[in-house]
Order: structure tokens, then C-alpha cells, then sequence
């Protein structure tokens, strides 16, 4: 069995192979998702023409309908170890005991039964953690929109420690994963960071004992999945424990920009020798190579971003002067995203250009009354672009169309 998931959903697949009661593994690809995980400079913002997404990628493995393990991409070992931090174990495999675990179908099973057989967990630890990665993994998988699959009959993993009922998990998963989104924008993605805002707010509003905590957390290296593990909490019930402090601005959560080995990311804060910095918000990769060859010739410094649900968290970063908005994208559109800025002090006199495919009345309306600054129609010529960028980008404010 395999196809895209524009043709059947995770829930239905997980259904049929629940009803049939199979055995074997689901394999799961994407290249975006709905809480789209840590954005790199190849993901979300695009830094080179041509730049894709990496995929990502699950497991699930089945034994006679039911779920024994799920693992997300190629396994690193730091989701079991982030695991092993909440139940306070020091020991670990050596390199040795590691290197076996490579030629395993699932290098992170055989981790858990490895530090099962030498006693550095109990079997009920290493069922508890069995438990929150499949809890991860569904949550992961149920939020896709789009991706595609394939699943093959075949052993199961051996030996098993326990099986999941699928119709359970998928009805209390989903009705997460609908309430998760819900806390958007304040809250996006279990792979964003925390970072502390406004600390004298924090200890003014704040007990002592609970603004200790959210220090020890918020340190800009801690995304709320990991945190989610340390506490052996589900990521939900972590996110709606935040939520009041992300809404008042006491904390933020932002995406890392670590750069990659091989694609070093520009230094944002050293733009004196560009006359200043655009974003393009736009899913259409051609659109932004467009942009980008028209305003970088020009002296400007221009970033694309081509997924729409991460614009809100990387403008905040990367303050631009202007910003070039699409308005028919998938998820969230150009109306919404400039409504959310315009809600924002920081963004409420910056301009905000609409790009949009669509030439009308109705649409100009729309624009001005979410607070767009102007508005261009594509395709454009160089001249036109240039034109509005060069009108906006050295004037202190100009809202209106």
C-alpha cells in the first residue's frame, strides 16, 4: 500500500491497517508539514536560488493492527536521551555498545532494549518511553496535510515490550492536535525555542519559585518538545502552561537559524552596506528568485521566506524595513499574516506590500482595510518592483494604499 496523502489521510491509513490488523511498517515523507520543526537556512528561509526543504520522514512499526514503536527519521539517539534526562539516568551505552546498533532496522528500539538488558532502566520506564514517542510521533504525522507513503508487510520489531491501540491514540491525538492549533500564532511549532522577553514583568507578576523555572527553560536552546520530555508531559499540556506568558510577551518562541556546515546563513545584524532589507513572504520559489535578482543588483538586501505559517516568528528576527507579502498561499494567506502584523507595535508603520496574482476592486479593499501599504500585481516588470521599494523603504511611514 503507498500514495500521497492528498488522496487518503494518517488517520484513515493508520484505520485500515488497524482493521486489517497488520504487521509491518508505515514509512511517512514530507517536505513541509502543519507545525513545520526547526527551520534551517536550506528550510524555510531560502538563502540560495533553487534552495528546497529537507524532508522529513517517520516510522511506525505494526504488529497485528496495533502500533510497537515509532521512530522520527534517522535516529539520532537525543529523543530517548532527552527521555532519560526526566527519569534522572546518568548511564549510558559506550561506543562500542552503540556501534551495534547501527545495522538495526530501528537503532532507537534497540537503544531502549539495550539499556533495558543491562539493567540502567526498568521495563516500566522503558514502556513510559515508548509510550511518549509514539505520542510524539502520531501528534507529528496527524498534523500533516500533505506527504507520501508507503507500507510494507513484514516482521515486527523484535522483541516487543508492548502494543498500542491505534483507534485510542488517534482519537485523543487528534483532538490535540486540533486544540494545538488553536494557540496559534502565539504558539507554532514543538520545535520552536524559548526565550525570555521581559523579566521584570516576569518577577513583578510572577512568583519567585515559578520565574526560576521558566529562566531555567527559557534559555534559547530548549524547544518546547524537548521541554515536553524533561517533564514527561505531553506537548499540549506544556504549550497551554506557556501560553498566558507568550500571549502578555513575558516569553517568546522563536525558530533557530543555526546555520548548516556547508550554507552558512548572512549575519542579519550587518546591513550598513545594503540600503536596506526586504522580506518576501511568498510560497513560490520562482516569485522569490525574481525578487531576489531584481532588489540584490540594487544595493538591497533581500530574504525569502516561502512557508507562510513560520513568517510571523522570523519577521520578529529579522526586522526588515519592507516586507513583500503574497496573498493566495496555502495554510495562512497574505490577509492574515498582515493583519497579525499590523496588531503588532513593532510592525505597525512598516510597509507591507501585497503580491497577488489577482487584479481587482475587492481585493485593493481587503488589502487596505487588514493594513497593507500597497499592492502589486503579477507578474510584475523589474521597473515596478523597484519603483514601490524605492517609494517605502526610506520614509519613516506609509500606510494606505
Amino acid at each position: 500500500m503507498q500514495g500521497n496523502l492528498n488522496e487518503i489521510d494518517i488517520c484513515s491509513i493508520l484505520q485500515l491497517i488497524s482493521l486489517g490488523q497488520r504487521t509491518g511498517q508505515l514509512w511517512v515523507e514530507a517536505h513541509s508539514s502543519y507545525q513545520s520543526h526547526k527551520l534551517s537556512p536550506e528550510d524555510g528561509i531560502k538563502h540560495r536560488p533553487g534552495g528546497e526543504s529537507k524532508p522529513q520522514s517517520w516510522f511506525v512499526f505494526f504488529l497485528n493492527g496495533q502500533i510497537v514503536y515509532c521512530q522520527a527519521g534517522e535516529s539520532s539517539l537525543s529523543r530517548i536521551d532527552d527521555y532519560l534526562r526526566h527519569y534522572r539516568v546518568e548511564q549510558r551505552l559506550n561506543k562500542t555498545q552503540l556501534a551495534t546498533l547501527e545495522s538495526m532496522n530501528s537503532p532507537e528500539y534497540g537503544y531502549i532494549w539495550s539499556l533495558l538488558e543491562q539493567n540502567i532502566i526498568t521495563p516500566k520506564v522503558a514502556r513510559n518511553i515508548i509510550h511518549g514517542l509514539v505520542h510524539e510521533t502520531l501528534f507529528d504525522l496527524l498534523s500533516l496535510h500533505q506527504g507520501s507513503f508507503i507500507f510494507d508487510l513484514g516482521a515486527a520489531l523484535v522483541p516487543q515490550l508492548t502494543n498500542l491501540e491505534i483507534t485510542v491514540l488517534v482519537t485523543k491525538i487528534t483532538k490535540q492536535v486540533q486544540e494545538w492549533k488553536q494557540l496559534y500564532p502565539h504558539i507554532q511549532s514543538p520545535e520552536q525555542l524559548l526565550v525570555l522577553a521581559d523579566t521584570t514583568r516576569l518577577n513583578d507578576a510572577l512568583l519567585a519559585s515559578t520565574v526560576n523555572k521558566l529562566q531555567h527553560w527559557a534559555d534559547g536552546k530548549t524547544t518546547l518538545r524537548q521541554l515536553a520530555r524533561y517533564l514527561n508531559r505531553d506537548i499540549l499540556t506544556v504549550a497551554k502552561a506557556i501560553y498566558p506568558y507568550v500571549q502578555q510577551g513575558w516569553l517568546q518562541l522563536v525558530y533557530s537559524v543555526a546555520s548548516g556546515a556547508n550554507n552558512q546563513p548572512p549575519n542579519w545584524q550587518q546591513i550598513d552596506q545594503h540600503k536596506g532589507r526586504v522580506v518576501c513572504i511568498e510560497d513560490a520559489i520562482a516569485i522569490c528568485e525574481i525578487v531576489e535578482s531584481i532588489l540584490k543588483p540594487q544595493g538591497y538586501e533581500a530574504i525569502s521566506i516561502t512557508k507562510p505559517l513560520e513568517a510571523l516568528s522570523l519577521v520578529f528576527q529579522l526586522k526588515p524595513d519592507l516586507i513583500l507579502c503574497d496573498i493566495a498561499m496555502p495554510e495562512l494567506d497574505g490577509y492574515e499574516i498582515c493583519s497579525m502584523l499590523r496588531h503588532s507595535t513593532a510592525f505597525r508603520l512598516v510597509p507591507i506590500i501585497m503580491l497577488t496574482g489577482k487584479e481587482g476592486f475587492i481585493d485593493r479593499v481587503r488589502a487596505r482595510m487588514v493594513g497593507a501599504t500597497d499592492y502589486l500585481t503579477k507578474p510584475f516588470a523589474d521597473t515596478e518592483l523597484l519603483m514601490l521599494v524605492e517609494k517605502y523603504i526610506n520614509i519613516d511611514s506609509a500606510v494606505g494604499i
